[in-house]
């Protein structure tokens, strides 16, 4: 199940490089107030980064959607959004993927509907006609899409289960908006652009505003595994899928590697759907590598990858990314950061719309840049430590249990024996070794902030 998700990532929240469309949308309670064409069209354009291919909006009875189009499936004119169902009863714009979209397409036609494109967003629109709000359960993939249902006058937005793809909304007592950032929302005079102190205070703990809270006073975020309903003024929020805590795999090692690997391949292949040229971001670190080894099985070896490197070599891992391109004979480009791509911070910014604290985000950024040059969806390797238990800190949570038994004397000998090194790197194991025996004995919560 933690592999249905962390592996696809279209190329987001960057500029010249984009996520798959952007969307936004009002509905006034009162179906008699109309929604302003003009102002939907300038709200979608303030996310036209994530969607430059095509535009669209719709308004109608105190409802308006706009949607920014990045072309991925189906790049005909038949795949514009806003798109609606044959008799025109439901509005949808959608962003992301539906991984399973052929499958469930089949279903439908058997079931006697007709589709009018190839898009996997269609898919929604028909599987809603037939099972309403249950529809998302069906959906594997990375999504934030809004349904409107002009019949009867309800709104429904949606998350994908981890939260891959971004969704927020403000709702009044007047009505409702929701976009896929914050900055579209604030193109609507209506909506104030007030910082969120308590959204802050969370940023400078985690280093991210979690869900549902955002940067903006009256503006959050739909949670992941989420779905909201509108209607009438009242607005409730749903959660239709949870991480199971349940009995985990049994077997013997070499039977649970198989369906490992047999789970990633498919993870990997369904991901790997699109009638644009794909790419991978080559850390060179074990989950982008792996996701490289069988992105080359799949398509017999034709795989293009792009890293990020330093010029610091404490932090420089081009090395590792070069070797497994050139194990898997792939067609290789590597940006080195350098200093002055601190002047690109400003730009990051205004890109995220909020505080974010992971200094990733411009290497990232750059080696987006130099992937968009040639391709237009990227896989990656996100995820993979979540889901695995890949981080050190882990490790460390667990080993902490058991130094914690050791005399506290000598833990402290030993934080202070290792602090007389001052020479060690940033990233050194005595650095980390440090770091580990001078907060070991702390509260859980405050080691782990800490550690991090």
């Amino acid at each position: 199940r933690a592999l249905q998700s962390p592996l696809r990532l279209t190329i987001g929240e960057l500029e010249g490089a984009c996520t798959v469309c952007g969307i936004v949308g009002k509905v006034y309670w009162d179906r008699q107030r109309p929604v302003d064409l003009e102002l939907l069209e300038r709200m979608a354009s303030a996310l036209e980064y994530r969607g430059p291919d095509d535009a669209g909006v719709y308004s109608k009875d105190g409802a308006g959607l706009g949607h920014r189009r990045l072309s991925i499936i189906d790049l005909s004119p038949q795949g514009r959004q806003p798109m609606c169902n044959e008799d025109g009863t439901l509005w949808l714009v959608f962003n992301g993927e539906i991984y399973n979209y052929p499958e469930l397409r089949e279903q439908l036609l058997a079931r006697g509907h007709r589709f009018r494109s190839t898009t996997d967003s269609e898919v929604l629109l028909h599987l809603y006609e037939d099972k309403g709000e249950a529809a998302i359960q069906e959906l594997r993939g990375m999504f934030a899409f809004a349904l409107w249902d002009a019949e009867k006058r309800v709104l429904l937005l949606a998350r994908d289960r981890v939260g891959k793809k971004p969704l927020y909304y403000r709702s009044s007592p007047e009505g409702i908006w929701f976009a896929s950032q914050p900055k579209a929302l604030l193109v609507d005079p209506e909506v104030e652009a007030t910082p969120d102190l308590q959204a802050l205070d969370y940023c400078l703990g985690l280093q991210y505003i979690p869900a549902p809270f955002s940067a903006f006073r009256g503006i959050q975020k739909l949670r992941p595994a989420h779905y909201l309903v509108a209607r009438d003024g009242q607005v409730s929020e749903h959660c239709y899928w949870t991480l199971p805590y349940g009995p985990k795999l049994t077997g013997s090692a070499p039977e649970i590697r198989e369906r490992f690997l047999e789970t990633l391949v498919d993870a990997v292949r369904v991901r790997l759907i699109a009638d644009v040229p794909l790419g991978v971001l080559l850390s060179g670190g074990l989950d982008s590598s792996a996701v490289v080894a069988v992105m080359a099985g799949i398509l017999g070896g034709q795989v293009r990858t792009f890293s990020a490197g330093f010029q610091e070599q404490d932090y420089n891992e081009l090395e590792h990314a070069s070797t497994v391109a050139q194990r898997f004979g792939t067609e290789h480009t590597a940006e080195v950061v350098t200093a002055d791509a601190a002047d690109l911070i400003p730009r990051l910014a205004w890109l995220y719309d909020e505080p974010f604290g992971d200094s990733s985000a411009l290497p990232t950024y750059l080696v987006a840049q130099a992937a968009r040059r040639q391709v237009k969806v990227v896989l990656n390797g996100d995820g993979g430590d979540e889901s695995l238990a890949g981080y050190q800190r882990y490790f460390g949570v667990q080993l902490s249990h058991l130094v914690r038994r050791a005399p506290r004397g000598l833990m402290a000998a030993g934080a202070r024996l290792l602090g007389t090194n001052g020479g060690a790197p940033s990233r050194g194991l005595l650095t980390r070794a440090r770091r580990f025996l001078s907060h070991v004995d702390e509260d859980p919560w405050d080691r782990y902030f800490a550690w991090v």
